[in-house]
């Protein structure tokens, strides 16, 4: 695993980029939620770690990479859930550990793992934040070690019975279903959100 930055020192440099966006911009008109679906824009910044809402599934190479009941989401506005699966729940021999960081101004470092089955590969498509930043009381050391999947870089992800669409946007990790509603951030035009 690479050189994590010191914690102490990601608070000092993380914390004056928080919450910069502000309140929603004026050229988003959020589409209606019906009971039982979720707005992106009525989820809250900071983002917070709430409980999965089906079984959650990922299959790399034809073979569950990961499957849990337990699998939480981070949910912040603008954005589509992004799923953790606690490491019990992945074929960790799938994986193989990266060099990349990057960091969350939220919730601190992150490290990337490769997906890997035979000979087929997925660079970056798993990721993990060691030690959580968890100043703001946001539940993020509920996700300590556990195991993020970008949906565009593995063959399949699953909520229930239903197939997840990758978020717009090559750097966001989120999972879009049917019941979220948008627009949701990461196509051209949105990164002032």
């Amino acid at each position: 695993m690479p050189t994590l930055p010191d914690k102490n020192q990601l608070l000092r440099d993380v914390v004056p980029y928080r919450g910069k966006w502000g309140p929603r911009p004026a050229d988003v008109t959020p589409e209606p939620a019906e009971p039982g679906e979720e707005s992106v824009w009525d989820y809250p910044r900071p983002p917070e770690v709430r409980p999965a809402l089906a079984p959650a599934r990922v299959v790399f190479d034809g073979r569950d990479l990961a499957s849990s009941t337990r699998a939480l989401r981070v949910v912040e506005t603008a954005g589509a859930p992004v799923y953790y699966f606690p490491p019990e729940d992945v074929d960790e021999t799938m994986l193989e550990a990266g060099a990349d960081i990057s960091v969350c101004e939220w919730k601190g470092a992150a490290v990337y793992y490769h997906a890997v089955s035979g000979d087929k590969r997925s660079e970056n498509a798993a990721f993990a934040y060691p030690d959580p930043l968890d100043d703001l009381g946001c539940g993020f050391s509920r996700i300590a070690g556990w195991y993020g999947f970008y949906p565009g870089r593995v063959d399949a992800c699953s909520v229930g019975d239903e197939a997840v669409s990758p978020q717009p946007g090559a750097i966001y990790a989120g999972w879009v279903t049917s019941s979220i509603k948008g627009p949701i951030k990461g196509a051209p035009g949105t990164g002032h959100w």
